[in-house]
């Protein structure tokens, strides 16, 4: 497991940590890849000068580089901004700060479940091998130094403990199974569900093919009120229409992954036509991954209980 400490300024800090939210977007104003972390792994938040100090953290999700349109859309408030013309306004200034293009409103954004927060008397002190220099954050090894110090004291503050020594190996030790047993637990919220299909999917639709990414949505097949999780196994990208009448059942995929159209819209409507084309054919844009296929369990459940046949 790797660990990331980011900086960012004390409102957001603030506004994060008296809402509470079960998710949230760590933005960047600018589309610099983010390839430090693998899911689940920790992300510290580490305020900016004079405050300097690690006021919390959550676990990596995944990254994407959005326009901020949809960003909002995703995560809206999450972003750390109660409305949307406060985020753009943030936006704007951070790049004009930092001399980027003002016409790209292209943002990069890492995407966290399940942040913790620190009261101002739990905040840690910060790496004594920290640079001025550093302007967005820097990756650390749990296991030696600095790194491995402040882990150790965020797993004491997780777990209400207001110290962890380093030199007691066992309390150590004992933090760390219960923190590793807890990564497999890590619920993945409404707008990481969409960012993890919508990069899965290489932002195509998986049965039209179509990219424009505002009319993409991420489509639970298990719909989430009857208990379909937000995992990528339980996700397709859809274009907009076709994700309305997925969930309609109009339309559905069967557990061979092939397009099958119900009679009834063209009964219904008078028109299918735009439709039609894609019945009996295999989905050709699924994940790279085979692991990341939709779950034969959760098209079958499509078919047997949305689908009108």
């Amino acid at each position: 497991m790797e660990m990331y400490v980011g900086l960012t300024d004390f409102e957001w800090y603030t506004f994060q940590m008296n809402k509470k939210y079960d998710e949230l977007n760590f933005w960047r104003p600018g589309t610099t890849s983010f390839k430090a972390l693998q899911p689940n792994d920790i992300f510290l938040f580490k305020l900016k000068k004079p405050y300097y100090a690690i006021v919390g953290g959550g676990y990596f999700v995944g990254y994407s580089q959005l326009p901020c349109d949809v960003v909002w859309e995703m995560f809206g408030s999450k972003n750390g901004t109660e409305n949307e013309q406060v985020f753009y306004k943030r936006v704007l200034d951070y790049k004009r700060k930092n001399n980027m293009n003002l016409n790209n409103l292209n943002i990069g954004s890492i995407v966290l479940t399940e942040p913790f927060f620190f009261e101002q008397k739990d905040w840690i002190k910060p790496m004594n091998d920290w640079s001025d220099s550093i302007v967005q954050g820097k990756k650390y090894n749990i296991n030696i130094g600095e790194g491995k110090r402040v882990y150790e004291e965020v797993l004491a503050r997780i777990y209400n403990h207001n110290t962890v020594s380093t030199d007691n190996n066992h309390v150590v030790a004992d933090r760390m199974v219960k923190y590793y047993e807890a990564m497999t637990k890590h619920r993945i919220g409404q707008g990481a569900f969409r960012v993890i299909v919508t990069n899965a999917y290489l932002r195509k639709c998986a049965i039209t093919g179509e990219k424009v990414l505002p009319v993409l949505q991420a489509a639970h097949i298990k719909a989430f009120s009857e208990g379909g999780p937000n995992d990528l196994n339980n996700g397709m990208l859809l274009r907009s229409d076709v994700h309305t009448l997925f969930d309609k059942g109009y339309i559905t995929i069967d557990t061979d992954y092939y397009v099958d159209i119900s009679k009834h819209l063209k009964e219904e409507f008078g028109e299918s036509e735009s439709y039609d084309r894609y019945h009996g054919k295999r989905i050709e844009n699924l994940p790279v991954r085979k692991e990341d296929y939709p779950l034969k369990e959760y098209l079958q459940w499509h078919n047997d209980n949305v689908f009108k046949g």
